[in-house]
């Protein structure tokens, strides 16, 4: 009798069976970057791990596919809606089933759907997956897209704010340029399984069935894997690929690359490159979002009478007013000072100026009376307001 091994699609994502479409879809892309053959090269076990999860993600992010698995516990492409839906009432009843499956009559076989001890008959559900168990895994595509990538780059502080180009070195799968994806090469030929025919005969205990040909999905025809791709219409890459910084240009920030992915099989696009920026730090200045912060320290005595002095900036010097009384820490800011926004352009983040009071070493006894004098002339106490509160 033949059968077909159950597969937990659910498992192999790992969520519930309850999970929404979006749930889905994040399970897979986490799961697809850390066992994607580019970030496993080499390692059969994530190869295979990938080929699982995304046969997973196939049939359960979509609608249609998802329905026919929930009913039947399995999905052929052999298989629509209506009849697993009527399959699916049949088990729940216990009667036969009310659609014809293949052109064959389950009348007469306990309902298709019992089994009893020594009658050496499976179950419908696994006549039924034998069935189609084959021809499933070979079923004939369109055009598909390929998959998309993402990457890390990292850019000195200079080149996120005024904008420039970088490089990046990328391996990506590009569609075989023998085939063009197809997978195959050279004109098709009879196919050796069915003597093209299209139909073979398989068993199903001491049932017949007459199926269509798993090799050549019932044309009777097949080809030659190409030689370049070996079959996979696909071949491994490695690429320079050049992309522009804007000015302003935030660490996080994603840019996209159309088409810079990996490529498509029997004519479909290639997927898209995500390049995430990392930008570089500074000695002096320091970014947040779209603003410049710096740290300027000022002398006692402009910290006191008030002042104009020169700070850096990131288009050179300029000049910051410091008010009379400046505390130590104190921040002042310079509008639009800072860094071009790379989302609104014309718009400019502030600069930030953090003032510290550089308190002077006092060498010499003529200005420690100075200083003594000053603080007769001035006698407060910083830390009256403290034991306030208190």
């Amino acid at each position: 009798m033949a059968t077909t091994t159950q597969k937990d699609y659910y498992a192999t994502l790992g969520v519930k069976k309850t999970a929404t479409a979006e749930e889905i879809r994040k399970a897979f892309r986490k799961a697809a970057r850390k066992y994607h053959p580019d970030v496993n090269p080499g390692d059969k076990k994530a190869e295979e791990k990938f080929k699982e999860i995304s046969e997973a993600n196939d049939i359960l992010s979509d609608e249609k596919k998802r329905k026919i698995y929930d009913q039947l516990g399995f999905y052929s492409d052999q298989i629509d809606p209506a009849q697993a839906e009527a399959y699916a009432r049949q088990q729940a009843s216990g009667g036969r089933p009310p659609v014809d499956f293949g052109g064959f009559d389950f009348s007469g076989f306990g309902g298709g759907a019992q089994t009893s001890a020594g009658s050496g008959w499976g179950s419908f559900k696994d006549i039924f997956s034998g069935i189609f168990s084959g021809a499933q895994q070979q079923q004939p595509r369109g055009p598909q897209p390929g998959t998309d990538l993402e990457y890390q780059a990292t850019v000195d502080f200079w080149s996120a704010i005024r904008g420039g180009q970088a490089r990046l070195q990328i391996h990506r799968q590009e569609t075989c340029p023998t085939c063009h994806g197809q997978a195959h090469a050279g004109g098709p030929m009879p196919c050796p399984e069915c003597n093209g025919t299209g139909r073979v005969t398989q068993m199903g205990g001491r049932m017949k069935f007459n199926i269509p040909c798993p090799r050549c999905n019932g044309t009777g025809r097949t080809t030659h894997a190409c030689s370049t791709c070996h079959g996979e219409g696909l071949v491994h890459r490695t690429e320079s690929v050049e992309f522009r910084i804007k000015p302003g240009t935030r660490d996080g920030q994603r840019i996209r690359l159309q088409g810079k992915g990996n490529g498509g099989l029997n004519g479909g696009a290639a997927g898209d490159l995500f390049v995430i920026v990392r930008t570089g730090s500074h000695p002096v200045f320091t970014r947040m979002g779209d603003d410049i912060h710096v740290t300027v320290p000022i002398s006692v005595p402009e910290a006191s009478l008030g002042a104009k002095v020169d700070v850096p900036t990131i288009d050179g010097r300029a000049q910051l007013k410091i008010p009379p009384g400046t505390q130590s820490g104190q921040k002042l800011r310079m509008r639009e000072r800072g860094v071009q926004s790379a989302s609104h352009p014309g718009q400019r983040g502030d600069q930030i100026v953090t003032v510290e009071v550089a308190v002077p070493h006092l060498h010499d006894e003529r200005s420690r009376e100075i200083m003594r004098e000053l603080a007769k002339l001035n006698p407060q106490d910083p830390r009256a307001k403290l034991f306030e509160k208190l």
